[in-house]
């Protein structure tokens, strides 16, 4: 029999599990769609219990798969979406939904913690920016906006350790995960105690950190009957989403960056020693023992199409249906006959605010030079290069901050649109590497797996898989109007940042009688 190790990925918009062999390839993969709610503007959250069941049975899928397959499973590890944060009541059960990165409700949380004295050196420390997505700013909110629930909070944790908890009962989170909580001290590898005192917390509200390819658990019983997994199956601690689509997609060395467009979007490079910004425009992330991930995230990727497939062209998803493929293909067929620069129309594609490298949760989209001349391939066009112009302005600040990036690494969804891909190149105006499974963080997961059962070298075995990805090289051409049309970008992001500013008061002012409650974020 085949042995294999299984990386299962809770993350923003579905559960992923994929089995891999000890030579890294994929042999059996599983998809669930999870529930975004939208309770009120600016609010992003989840059912933390539909997420875990959704995971769960995405392994069961798998290991049936692999059982039929001639294939054992020898381990599960875990890979999680970061920032996620709910709390729990003495019994352990869930007295906040979870709150996603995307939730915006801790804005001037973040901004008063951004300005107090020494906030530089905790983004040095912490490697965190002071940002609303930042569970150090949401547990500030909880203290000030409800501190009856805050009191009544015995414990604070993200969904990715609700699922540790629930399966073995063990309190632990990985460094990777804890890193990205702004309250977690990179050099120590522990909690950092001015961050606790600033989100009014204890250490004992917190989870126990572990190395990312700790073996968390044995699973036994039940944990292992809900997963369909054989008793004793060992579970690994796994890391963060983003750090772990560094190391799937073999983006590990120097000079060499991932850029993931999933539901949002990334562009990360991986260093041997922490390096916390204190401009707060990058990140510092832990991956292993020995190495961490910096980079900026972008909160609009995917989610951008997925917009514009029900909000502003509800018909694409019909159509694309009628014609026997998916959404992906019949967008890339729509903008292919559209030239690079969209005929001179330019997105901002700030849906849902952004981050990295503005981090102002109040932006907003627009749509910049519509003429009557620009049809839905346009629009599609100039949305897919919004994303573009967002992660290429991610790579200037890396590289202003002593990153300089010669090769990308491309992983996530958006690699199934080889449109985008090229669009993506031109902007980077660098060539794009192509992975044969775009499921970055599933694999990342599974190498650090590998690891902990001995089995491999996890950043060996990803620069090997990595060596027969496809090579997208950007034109010249079009990689100069992108070039040109990025300082146009850039300048609307920042020049426009006091109007959307004041929109929001407005907003703020006059809320509307109601709110949909739609999940098409």
């Amino acid at each position: 029999m085949r042995d294999v190790v299984i990386g299962a990925d809770l993350g923003t918009s579905r559960a992923k599990a994929v089995a891999y062999d000890v030579h890294g390839r994929g042999l059996f993969k599983a998809v669930a769609d999870v529930e975004l709610r939208t309770p009120a503007p600016g609010r992003v959250e989840q059912d933390p219990d539909a997420l875990v069941d959704a995971l769960a049975g995405t392994v069961r899928d798998v290991a049936g798969q692999a059982q039929r397959g001639d294939a054992r499973v020898i381990g599960l590890a875990l890979s999680g979406a970061m920032h996620s944060l709910l709390a729990l009541d003495r019994a352990g059960r869930p007295l906040t939904p979870a709150i996603t990165w995307a939730d915006g409700r801790a804005a001037a949380q973040a901004r008063e913690l951004g300005r107090r004295p020494g906030a530089a050196e905790l983004r040095r420390r912490t490697g965190t920016p002071t940002a609303a997505m930042a569970p150090l700013a949401k547990l500030c909110w909880f203290a000030q906006e409800e501190p009856e629930l805050a009191a009544r909070a015995a414990r604070w944790l993200s969904v990715k350790e609700y699922l540790v908890l629930g399966l073995c009962g063990e309190t632990v989170v990985d460094h990777s995960m804890a890193s990205a909580t702004g309250l977690f001290d990179l050099a120590l590898r522990d909690w950092d105690a001015e961050a606790l005192d600033l989100a009014a917390i204890t250490r004992e509200q917190l989870s126990i950190p572990v190395s990312t390819t700790a073996v968390v658990a044995r699973l036994q019983d039940e944990a292992a009957r809900r997963l369909g997994l054989p008793d004793g199956t060992p579970l690994v601690a796994g890391a963060a989403d983003g750090c772990l689509e560094n190391l799937g997609a073999g983006a590990v060395d120097e000079g060499v960056a991932a850029v993931t467009i999933g539901t949002s979007g990334a562009v990360r490079c991986v260093v041997p020693r922490p390096q916390g910004d204190p401009t707060g425009r990058l990140f510092c992330y832990a991956l292993t023992d020995d190495r961490w991930v910096v980079g900026g995230p972008i909160n609009n990727g995917g989610l951008v199409l997925h917009w514009a497939e029900h909000r502003l062209f509800p018909g694409l998803g019909a159509e694309a249906a009628q014609q026997g493929r998916s959404v992906y293909a019949l967008v890339d067929e729509l903008v292919a006959g559209v030239p690079a620069g969209a005929e001179g129309l330019v997105c901002l594609p700030a849906l849902v605010g952004e981050r990295a490298p503005w981090w102002d949760p109040e932006l907003r989209g627009v749509l910049v030079g519509l003429s009557q001349g620009h049809g839905r391939e346009h629009v599609l066009r100039a949305l897919m290069e919004g994303v573009g112009y967002s992660l290429a302005a991610v790579a200037d600040a890396m590289e202003q901050g002593g990153h300089p990036i010669r090769e990308v690494q491309a992983t996530g969804g958006f690699t199934l649109s080889p449109r985008w891909v090229e669009i993506v190149a031109g902007a980077l105006g660098r060539p794009v590497s192509l992975p044969d499974d775009h499921e970055g963080a599933c694999f990342g997961a599974a190498l650090l797996g590998l690891s902990a059962l001995d089995l491999a070298d996890p950043l060996d075995l990803a620069r090997q898989v990595a060596a027969n990805d496809r090579v997208v090289r950007p034109d010249p051409a079009d990689a100069d109007v992108y070039r040109r049309t990025s300082a146009v970008f850039s300048g609307l992001a920042e020049r426009l940042a006091p109007e959307f500013a004041a929109l929001e008061d407005l907003r703020a002012a006059h809320p509307s009688a109601a709110h949909t409650g739609s999940d098409d974020t």
